[in-house]
């Protein structure tokens, strides 16, 4: 393809995901010229595989639990008639198609150039756009270029997904109908929140980690109180557990798991949801043609991460591309992107402090955390106070029924290091934690401040006062 070269902006953004739009509406609104180069749709997984569309089907499957719970514990006599798959989907797409249509609009709005196409770097400065015509165009971005091309679902060898019985995070919900039975590899976040999902919908869930135990990434206590309410629910859980091999079937797949006791246990599902992880994508970024390279997990590692900068000055990182101890979450990306058009418009902002950045598991029941777990200040050597409480030592919490609890995590005479929730709608009160952990609050501080009667919130309060020495419902 021939090659024009007459084309130059301050920032030239490759992804169109939450970090990659993001840096770009941020670089916008302080007066940067914008070129933004995405190959499929802007909003990337989050909006049109991942966040949105699983937590619209998520509340769906919350509005189910609703009914049986209506029945069985309130005496208000409801059935479930059935679930209309293309009616629910159809809501479902809509959501996400508004989303969508409104980061075109602030795009626009802002002045930014969105460019359909896939982009390769050819230099530290220039970037080829090719758009499936005659002629790819190329770009020299004055200021920098940010990466932004995220990530996707690893798959396991010998079982490539079909998009029917063998499926990952990114097709699970555009998968035909609801199934009968799955399988779900992995107890991660994503692959609670899918086995959480079609419990709801009638499936019986098998869910196989191999770690000891759920989310094993975070506070202990958390991963019992979620094991035990999914257990409760009717979903099988295996932890410790690996998948020794698989088949697909006529109308499935069948697997055998080996167990914790090193026993094999044969399980047959409709459908195989694998949930392992991610990877990031690279693919036709041609890094070496600009000095860069990825580590040996496949992300690009920043040289400075107080600007999210590579090796190369002017090229920066954001989102699923950045290793840990990036979170590879939406809404951390969105604050790598603040970080690096601020830091491309002459700004110093503060790095991004990621043991303040909120981590929310959207299952039944939900898990939300900040800050660090027990185990992990303890390593580092902290002289840890810790209080927890059950949910249901509040009367709002007895109202739903559904257990749970708090816990505090602090230094003893000092900062609270991390807050740790279980519970329903847990994830709209952990905000409240991430200023506490953010700040560096101290019991006491947050005690002063009254929560309100009677909600779950209180609970959080109650645990603060009991550390600070003035608790009035917990011994």
């Amino acid at each position: 393809m021939a090659e024009i070269r007459d084309h130059t902006t301050d920032v030239l953004v490759i992804g169109g995901g939450t970090g990659g739009y993001g840096t770009a509406l941020r670089a916008a609104a302080l007066g940067l010229d914008v070129v933004l180069a995405e190959r499929d749709l802007v909003g990337g997984t989050c909006l049109h595989r991942g966040c949105i569309p699983s937590k619209a089907m998520l509340h769906a499957a919350e509005l189910v639990d609703g009914i049986a719970e209506a029945r069985e514990r309130w005496g208000v006599k409801a059935t479930l008639d059935s679930v209309d798959w293309p009616a629910l989907t159809a809501t479902r797409d809509d959501i996400v198609t508004r989303n969508h249509r409104g980061v075109e609009g602030h795009l626009a709005h802002a002045g930014v150039r969105v460019v359909r196409g896939s982009a390769s770097l050819t230099g530290p400065r220039t970037v080829r756009i090719d758009s499936g015509t005659e002629a790819g165009t190329v770009w020299t971005a004055r200021r920098g270029i940010v990466l932004a091309t995220g990530s996707r679902p690893r798959t396991l060898p010998g079982l490539e997904p079909d998009g029917a019985r063998v499926v990952t995070s990114d097709d699970a919900l555009f998968a035909p109908g609801l199934p009968g039975s799955v399988l779900v590899l992995g107890g991660g976040a994503i692959g609670v929140e899918y086995a959480s999902l079609h419990r709801s919908m009638g499936a019986e869930v098998t869910l196989v980690e191999a770690a000891e135990r759920l989310l094993p990434l975070e506070d202990a206590e958390v991963s019992r109180h979620l094991t035990r309410g999914l257990k409760k629910r009717g979903i099988d859980v295996r932890v410790g557990a690996r998948l020794e091999g698989a088949r697909m079937t006529e109308d499935g797949v069948r697997a055998v798991v080996r167990t914790a006791r090193g026993e094999t246990r044969a399980v047959t599902a409709e459908r195989l949801l694998v949930a392992v992880g991610r990877v990031p994508v690279t693919d036709g970024l041609n890094l070496a043609a600009a000095g860069l390279a990825t580590d040996p997990r496949g992300f690009v590692a920043p040289a400075d991460w107080s600007r999210l900068e590579t090796s190369v000055p002017g090229i920066h990182v954001v989102g699923d591309l950045l290793p840990p101890p990036s979170l590879g979450l939406a809404h951390a990306s969105f604050a790598e992107g603040l970080l690096v058009a601020e830091t491309l418009a002459g700004r110093t902002p503060p790095p991004v402090d990621y043991a303040a950045v909120p981590r929310v598991t959207y299952s039944a029941p939900q898990t939300a955390s900040v800050g660090l777990s027990e185990a992990e200040a303890r390593e580092r050597g902290h002289d840890v106070e810790v209080n927890s409480m059950p949910l249901t030592a509040v009367a709002k919490g007895m109202v739903h029924g559904q257990g749970g609890m708090v816990k505090v995590v602090a230094e003893r005479g000092g900062p609270v290091l991390g807050v740790h929730l279980v519970g329903p709608h847990v994830s709209e009160m952990i905000a409240e934690s991430q200023l506490i952990v953010g700040w560096e609050a101290e019991a006491a501080d947050v005690a002063h401040h009254i929560h309100p009667h009677p909600t779950l919130s209180e609970a959080v309060g109650e645990v603060f006062l009991s550390l600070a020495g003035r608790g009035l419902h917990q011994r």
